[in-house]
């Protein structure tokens, strides 16, 4: 089984640089992908309702802003988008695909830079953080859980190219890393981090001047968090620097599961 995410910086966008040949091109079960910025009925229906794909949406009420999906190859037993506050759900940041017991979620963590650059978003940033992360960890009791998306937090300085020059940027503020630490010390797994402990140079996100992408200039935001029971089952995990189409790349596990049909006694069933 291979889960992949993706920020793709718009939807309709990363349509027209070619999203729909990735998704069928990228051998994934389950994809997951952040920052949609359209509403489900803005999309092409190649796109919204893809052959082969069931697709799940979360859009934000303010158009042009926000919103996740889940893309799988069979339907999911339940789907959740909601927090239960007005404050994230308004914004389309979450949603959880079910499948037997194991369980996929696709987040955007807000930045927390604001409007001016000031910072003053990181109370909410943080306050989405933990809100995440009460649902999860009810939803980890049940069965395996994947957390995919876009963090916009670099928890180590292995994780962008420039720490000295970020210590007071949003995406990099020691709150914001004590958040992530607290998530791992509780179990939750980085599991690329666990089988690249030690290689810097990694990143998923790269600004979009100065060629930024093209000298490695960049930050590692996206994650795939597995609960314990779920990074069990990890085989692989990958982060597809080369894949373009947004100022985001891909991410993702393989899992040693077929999706499809699920073996009778696999925690995921």
């Amino acid at each position: 089984m291979r889960i992949v995410s993706w920020n793709v910086n718009g939807l309709r966008a990363a349509t027209k640089k070619g999203f729909g040949d990735f998704l069928q091109d990228s051998s994934a079960d389950v994809v997951g992908i952040q920052e949609v910025r359209a509403l489900p009925e803005q999309l092409d229906a190649a796109i919204r309702a893809p052959e082969g794909w069931h697709a799940y949406f979360a859009p934000a009420q303010r158009r042009g802003y926000s919103g996740v999906g889940i893309y799988a190859r069979r339907p999911a037993d339940d789907v959740q988008d909601q927090l239960g506050e007005a404050r994230f759900d308004d914004e389309g940041r979450f949603i959880t695909a079910r499948f037997g017991r194991l369980c996929i979620a696709s987040v955007y963590f807000p930045k927390g830079s604001g409007k001016d650059r000031d910072n003053s978003r990181v109370p909410y940033k943080l306050d989405f953080y933990r809100a995440v992360f009460e649902r999860i960890s009810q939803l980890r009791k049940r069965g395996p859980v994947f957390v995919m998306g876009d963090y916009n937090t670099a928890h180590e300085t292995i994780d962008l190219a420039r720490p000295a020059t970020n210590r007071k940027s949003s995406g990099f503020l020691d709150e914001e890393r004590a958040e992530m630490s607290r998530w791992l010390a509780a179990g939750w797994v980085d599991v690329f981090r666990r089988q690249h402990p030690d290689e810097p140079g990694h990143y998923t996100w790269w600004r979009q001047w100065g060629d930024a992408r093209a000298n490695n200039v960049g930050w590692r935001i996206d994650y795939v968090l597995a609960s314990p029971s779920a990074a069990r089952h990890v085989r692989d995990a990958f982060i597809w620097s080369n894949q373009l189409g947004s100022d985001h790349c891909p991410v993702g596990v393989d899992v040693d599961i077929d999706f499809q049909r699920p073996q009778a006694h696999s925690p995921f069933t």
